[in-house]
């Protein structure tokens, strides 16, 4: 539908146009937060993948170094969790950075998309990690580590696409990032 109310009628059009309309609203719009009905499952999933790469670095990279340490569980959560939000963020700024946006912006860009659904995904896949009984205990040597992560990774994906899909269709989360996706 363009501005005037109109349906367009040709089915090739439908999507190129509506998606075109859908960026250049955004794009113009003077700020990130109007409303993206058309948030899909598959754009949802897509942002949580984009947040999971980021998570899943940070999450085994701390989860690696406080086994390989010997420090606590809680020591081990702590600098999993800080590691994920520095990949998480991480991954989201280089994308902005490389469409010419300053530091500073791609930042606060950043923040914006990642903050809520890495502290979702973070809250989840160390739940299950400390649920998964001598989890946190095994070892890297351990095929119980290894699997019980994997799983905790899998069921944080799956928990926080529904999230990303409603921070999407009320302007939020990655719909922030859209306009630097499309290269601007």
């Amino acid at each position: 539908m363009d501005h005037s109310g109109h349906h367009h009628p040709s089915p090739g059009s439908t999507s190129h146009s509506e998606h075109g309309h859908a960026h250049h609203a955004a794009e113009h719009s003077g700020h990130e937060t109007s409303a993206n009905p058309t948030a899909t499952w598959g754009m949802a999933a897509q942002a949580t993948l984009h947040c999971l790469t980021g998570c899943a670095i940070g999450e085994v990279l701390g989860m690696v170094i406080g086994a390989w340490a010997g420090l606590s569980n809680v020591a081990t959560i702590v600098l999993a969790v800080a590691l994920a939000f520095v990949f998480g963020y991480a991954l989201t700024m280089r994308g902005v950075l490389r469409a010419g946006v300053d530091f500073r912006s791609a930042l606060k860009v950043a923040l914006a998309a990642d903050t809520i659904s890495i502290a979702v995904m973070e809250i989840l896949d160390n739940g299950v990690m400390l649920i998964v009984p001598g989890a946190m205990d095994a070892g890297l040597a351990s095929w119980l580590f290894w699997v019980a992560l994997a799983g905790a990774l899998l069921v944080a994906f799956v928990l926080t696409t529904p999230v990303n899909k409603w921070l999407i269709s009320r302007g939020k989360g990655h719909a922030v990032i859209h306009q630097y996706h499309q290269g601007h």
